[in-house]
Parts: C-alpha cells; sequence; structure tokens
C-alpha cells in the first residue's frame, strides 16, 4: 500500500488495541535510556561526524588524518570528536605527541555499519 496524502496515514476509523499497547508499553525503554539513545543518534546524524565514524569503523586514526579524509580543519575535527568522546562514541590515545582515535566498542561499529547499510537500500 502506498500513502499519497496525509489523510492516508490516518485510521479512517477509531480502535484501540489494548494487547498489542500493553506488549509495546511493557517493551519501552526508561526515559533515561531512551534520552541517552536520542542523543546518541543526534551526534551520529551529522554528516561529517558521521564520515569520521565511518572511517574509524576501518582504522584508529589522528586528527591529522581524519581532517584529511573529512576535508576539514582539525580544529572543526577536534571539535567534532570531542562530542563524538562525550557521547561515548569514539575513545582516544595518546601516544607522544600524537593522539589517535577509535570507535568505543562493537556496539558502535554495529549502529554505523547498519544505519549505512539501511541508507543503501533502496
Amino acid at each position: 500500500m502506498t500513502f499519497d496524502t496525509p489523510s492516508d496515514l490516518i485510521c479512517e476509523v477509531h480502535c484501540e488495541h489494548p494487547d498489542a499497547v500493553g506488549r509495546a508499553r511493557a517493551a519501552l525503554p526508561s526515559g533515561e535510556a531512551v534520552l541517552e539513545a536520542s542523543l546518541i543518534l543526534k551526534a551520529v546524524s551529522d554528516p561529517t561526524r558521521l564520515k569520521l565514524l565511518s572511517a574509524l569503523a576501518v582504522t584508529e586514526l589522528c586528527v591529522c588524518d581524519l581532517a584529511l579524509l573529512s576535508g576539514t580543519s582539525e580544529s572543526a575535527v577536534s571539535h567534532q570528536l570531542r562530542l563524538l568522546r562525550d557521547r561515548r562514541l569514539v575513545t582516544a590515545d595518546k601516544r607522544g605527541r600524537e593522539v589517535y582515535y577509535r570507535l568505543a566498542d562493537a556496539h558502535v561499529t554495529a549502529l554505523i555499519a547498519s544505519a549505512l547499510d539501511h541508507a543503501s537500500e533502496r
């Protein structure tokens, strides 16, 4: 079925399905989990940050490398990485005078891969 107009998206009759609503309500995450997840998704939704995360899904990279890959300044990349660190999406490792970034864990890797796979579907 295709939806051609906004009225196609609304039920034509008012009805409720208490069993389905009860199952869905029981499965709802806590308010805190919803807030945290929405902040993570908001961080991933920026094209530059998604590009950085995609590159880090392949290998760990320093700020200089990430700036080169993303076509932005090192300062702008550092700003984006700070936000991604705050959201626990990336971690950093200082080696001498260089700082290398990588994805925080397998959840982040799966999130990025899943989002890009879904975007590729047509």
